[in-house]
């Protein structure tokens, strides 16, 4: 318990740093030099992701927020203030979007690439609403990251808005249904970027990837 109460600390300290915009993508030519260690944000559109960034980074507008689906169409990334060794990225959402059918192709294609070609990329994590469950949508996606063979990870989003026993069966169903996908950590996290829920072990398990990866 101790150790994961440093962790939760260390992760604590180091995301109430200044973490700044730091680059934004539209192609995959544009992407910025591979440094230290990036974590991605994927979901469907509105997902909450730029709210998720916020919250863990304490900055109310680093990443702007949108109730139109489809708003970030690009891959954008946040550095922190270790020398760049931890990058955020917030990728376009997928699924619905308020937008052209060709611009969805494009974002899609771009998403694909970035997951193909980034060495230093050592997680995604899959946001997953926790009022909704995984749709099929989400499932393609974690198929997606199976054959990249990238590590990601589920975090339930909005779990304040979800009745407690509810929100156990969504974990337990959401489990059961990784036993099916080989690039899943097998392990479910719950947040609420409007209470603050779950952001300490969201940090904390940052800490623990860039410790594996030496930086």
């Amino acid at each position: 318990m101790d150790a994961e109460n440093d962790l939760i600390e260390q992760g604590r300290k180091l995301f109430a740093g200044d973490w700044q915009f730091f680059w934004a993508s539209p192609s995959i030519e544009t992407l910025p030099p591979m440094q230290g260690i990036e974590v991605a944000f994927a979901g469907r559109s509105n997902v909450g992701k730029s709210s998720l960034i916020n919250a863990l980074t304490g900055r109310n507008a680093l990443a702007r927020t949108s109730h139109t689906p489809g708003r970030t169409q690009e891959l954008i990334f946040f550095e922190g203030p270790r020398d760049g060794n931890l990058r955020l990225v917030d990728m376009p959402g997928y699924g619905y979007a308020s937008a052209p059918k060709t611009k969805i192709a494009s974002w899609t294609s771009l998403i694909h690439n970035f997951l193909q070609g980034r060495s230093n990329l050592a997680r995604i994590y899959v946001l997953i609403d926790s009022r909704h469950g995984l749709k099929d949508v989400d499932n393609d996606i974690l198929k997606t990251l199976d054959r990249s063979a990238v590590s990601y990870q589920i975090v339930l989003t909005k779990a304040d808005q979800v009745k407690a026993s509810e929100l156990e069966q969504r974990i337990a169903s959401t489990l059961d249904a990784l036993k099916a996908h080989p690039a899943a950590y097998p392990e479910v996290l719950t947040t609420s970027s409007r209470t603050g829920a779950g952001m300490p072990e969201l940090r904390a398990a940052m800490i623990r990837l860039l410790a594996e990866r030496g930086a």
